[in-house]
């Protein structure tokens, strides 16, 4: 075991939320990634967590565990992929998008047991935590429509050039693949430059995303965090 690298995780005071994370290279490899455990969900602990490439994942019944995992999945929104099929649906199959329509409810049915998990890492906590970051104006949902009911979308947190993601749910194929699509094409129109995807999955994979090195990541987000976007282009997108 190297010297260097602490055997346990970091511990935050949960009354403190400037107390300094450790650096993401002091994460551990078994389980990849974990690197701090304890502090808050408050705002200003949540927005430091993400610009040093830092976020939250736990199941209930846990303290906060914080991730930055090695490597990372992103997607540079140049360079999405849409596979004729998707292509073909998103032309033909009715789909509506729309920005921040319905937020607490894409939280809701991203919180919903998938069928091979036990349980959900949005807890109450992450609920309320995310519900106050979109009311300031920070954390964004995408929703998939289809005959006017809610079938698919998924959120998450903007800073800077930046769209971390967070999580997608999908009630029908391919809405989720769809909101994904129209919220890279909206994004990619308004300067954004880059959308974290944390781990990899096949699904995202499939659309584009790619694997870089945590050193890559963090540098490109101490490059583009505090790069700034239109205030308005939330606005001024065409969702309905």
């Amino acid at each position: 075991m190297s010297l260097n690298r602490p055997a346990i995780p970091a511990i935050l005071p949960i009354d403190d939320d400037d107390y300094p994370f450790p650096v993401p290279e002091r994460a551990l490899k078994n389980p990849n990634g974990l690197l701090a455990l304890g502090g808050s969900l408050r705002p200003r602990r949540l927005l430091s967590a993400y610009r040093q490439g830092i976020f939250p994942w736990y199941s209930e019944g846990q303290p906060v565990l914080w991730w930055s995992p090695d490597p990372r999945l992103v997607l540079f929104p140049e360079k999405i992929i849409v596979r004729r099929s998707l292509a073909k649906a998103i032309r033909n199959r009715g789909f509506e998008v729309t920005i921040d329509r319905a937020f607490t409810r894409v939280l809701r049915a991203c919180a919903e047991p998938r069928p091979d998990q036990d349980g959900t890492w949005i807890t109450a906590e992450i609920f309320d935590a995310y519900t106050l970051l979109h009311y300031n104006g920070l954390a964004h949902s995408f929703e998939t429509w289809l005959d006017g009911e809610l079938v698919g979308g998924l959120y998450g947190v903007s800073l800077g050039k930046v769209f971390f993601g967070e999580s997608m749910f999908s009630k029908t194929s391919d809405a989720s693949k769809v909101a994904f699509v129209k919220a890279v094409e909206w994004l990619k129109s308004w300067g954004y430059e880059l959308v974290d995807c944390q781990v990899t999955t096949e699904h995202l994979l499939s659309l584009g995303a790619e694997e870089i090195s945590r050193s890559r990541f963090c540098a490109l987000l101490s490059q583009y965090v505090n790069e700034t976007v239109s205030p308005d282009a939330w606005l001024r997108s065409e969702h309905g």
